[in-house]
């Protein structure tokens, strides 16, 4: 079996119409379908929901459910903020860069952008409380084929040390005359 692409990543939200707008708003990402049961098909349980779906390009689709009857959404607090995310990939430093001021405008706060060294970004949460951040590349073709060389030498050396391997320290330590 081989996977084609990705159908969609579903996340909770508050209310189904807010986060629309909002992606519509602040993402551009258009509205293609909303489903809504007062059951849910895979268990039968009688649950009512709101099933939102919007397009993020090429065939990739981010959901979300509005689920009235649940008690209040929370997260996983075992796990840092910064852990958590979705990440979408832009097309330029502009475009970056004009959504962050789009975002700072409306009183949104925005981290970033950060250098990766591979690429750029910046972070914000939308009005669920889910972490998302805006991504573009920056790496060259040499860069990545120097990380593509020692990927699996760095998890092997992570699963044993559970430590921060040093095979692509140029990364963040300035050495990337080569890369």
């Amino acid at each position: 079996m081989k996977i084609q692409r990705l159908h969609h990543v579903a996340y909770r939200c508050i209310d189904a119409k807010q986060t629309v707008q909002w992606y519509e708003k602040y993402l551009n990402m258009k509205f293609v379908l909303a489903i809504a049961e007062d059951q849910v098909p895979s268990t039968k349980a009688p649950d009512p929901y709101m099933h939102v779906f919007l397009d993020m390009g090429e065939g990739n689709i981010l959901a979300f459910f509005e689920l009235p009857n649940s008690p209040p959404m929370g997260r996983d607090t075992n796990t840092p903020d910064w852990v958590q995310h979705l990440a979408m990939k832009v097309d330029s430093i502009d475009t970056l860069l004009q959504t962050k001021a789009r975002l700072e405008a409306d009183g949104i706060a925005v981290v970033g952008p950060t250098d990766h060294t591979i690429f750029k970004s910046i972070y914000f949460f939308d009005p669920n409380g889910h972490r998302l951040e805006l991504a573009v590349d920056t790496g060259t073709p040499e860069m990545m084929r120097m990380l593509d060389t020692v990927k699996w030498d760095m998890l092997n050396e992570w699963a044993q040390t559970k430590k921060a391997p040093a095979h692509a320290r140029w990364m963040h330590d300035g050495t990337m005359a080569n890369a």
